[in-house]
C-alpha cells in the first residue's frame, strides 16, 4: 500500500491565524451582549466549523440562532477575515509548507485542503500565497453541516470522494492518505474516517497529541515525508537522511524553540 494523498487541515497548519479568529468570533458575541470566554473557545471552536462554533458558543449561553441569522453573522466574521488579510505585509504561513508541496508534487502526492473554515477564506489566501493551483480540492465548512464539522469524520470522507471524483484511475481508500492536524477536533475527525494522522504541535504541546494522533511533530517543517511514505510501504521521497523513529513522533531536529511566520 502506497501513500497517495496529503489531507492539509488549514488554519493552524497553513497559516497562522487562530489570534484573528478568535478575536472575530469574540467580536460577534459582543454584538450579541455576551461575554466571550477563552476556555469555551478553545473547548466549542478549535478544530470545527465556523458555524458549528458558533452555533456551540450560543447553546453554552442558552442561545439559539436561527441559520439566517447564523448566515448573517459568518458573513460579518468572513469579511473581518478578509479585512485582515488586506492589511498583511505578508501573510503569516507556516515554514515547511512550500517544501512540503514540493515533495508531495514530487512524489504524485494528491493533496487536500480540509478544514471547518468558509471557503472564501481559503481560497482568499491560496490565492494570494499563489498555492491555489496545488488545491484544487478543497472541503471547507461551507460544504458540511454543523452535525458533519469536525470531529465528525464527513468532511474527510468527502475529501476522499472529491480525490477519487478528479482522478477516476487513483483508486484512493482512506487508509491511503494521511491528514495533517494541529486540533483534538481535527485529529479526531481523521481517525473517524480512518484516515492516519500527523498531529502538529502548534497549538496543543506534543506530549498532549501523543495518544491522539498517529504521529507527531512540533512544527510542520519537522515532517517526513519520505519516512511517512516508507512506512506505506512505498519509495522515499526526496534524499532526506534515514532516522530511527518510533511509530509516535516523527525523526526530530535540532530546531528553535517558536516557529516564524512567514
Amino acid at each position: 500500500m502506497a501513500l497517495k494523498a496529503v489531507l492539509l487541515g488549514f488554519n493552524g497548519i497553513v497559516i497562522n491565524d487562530d489570534v484573528i479568529r478568535q478575536t472575530l468570533t469574540n467580536q460577534l458575541l459582543i454584538a450579541e451582549n455576551l461575554r466571550p470566554d477563552d476556555d469555551d473557545y478553545a473547548e466549542v471552536c478549535l478544530g470545527r466549523s465556523d458555524r458549528a462554533c458558533l452555533k456551540g458558543l450560543l447553546a453554552q449561553s442558552g442561545r439559539t440562532a436561527s441559520e439566517d441569522s447564523l448566515d448573517k453573522m459568518l458573513t460579518k466574521k468572513s469579511d473581518g477575515y478578509q479585512a485582515w488579510l488586506s492589511e498583511l505585509d505578508k501573510l503569516p504561513l507556516y515554514p515547511g509548507l512550500d517544501d512540503l508541496i514540493f515533495r508531495c508534487r514530487a512524489a504524485n502526492i494528491k493533496m487536500a485542503i480540509v478544514t471547518g473554515a468558509q471557503r472564501s477564506q481559503v481560497t482568499s489566501v491560496l490565492a494570494r500565497a499563489e498555492l491555489a493551483e496545488h488545491f484544487s480540492i478543497i472541503v471547507a465548512g461551507d460544504d458540511v453541516s454543523s452535525d458533519g464539522s469536525k470531529p465528525a469524520p464527513d468532511s474527510y470522507l468527502q475529501a476522499v470522494e472529491k480525490l477519487n471524483q478528479s482522478a477516476p484511475d487513483l483508486n484512493l481508500q482512506a487508509d491511503e492518505c494521511i491528514a495533517i492536524e494541529d486540533s483534538f477536533a481535527g485529529i479526531e475527525a481523521a481517525k473517524n474516517a480512518a484516515v492516519p494522522v500527523v498531529g502538529v504541535a502548534h497549538i496543543y504541546p506534543n506530549h498532549m497529541l501523543q495518544r491522539r494522533a498517529t504521529w507527531v511533530v512540533d512544527y510542520l517543517r519537522e515532517i517526513k515525508l519520505d519516512w511517512i511514505c516508507e512506512k506505506f510501504g512505498g519509495e522515499p521521497v526526496g534524499e532526506e537522511p534515514e532516522a530511527e523513529t518510533s511509530d509516535e513522533t516523527l525523526p526530530e531536529e535540532t530546531l528553535p524553540e517558536e516557529p516564524t511566520d512567514q
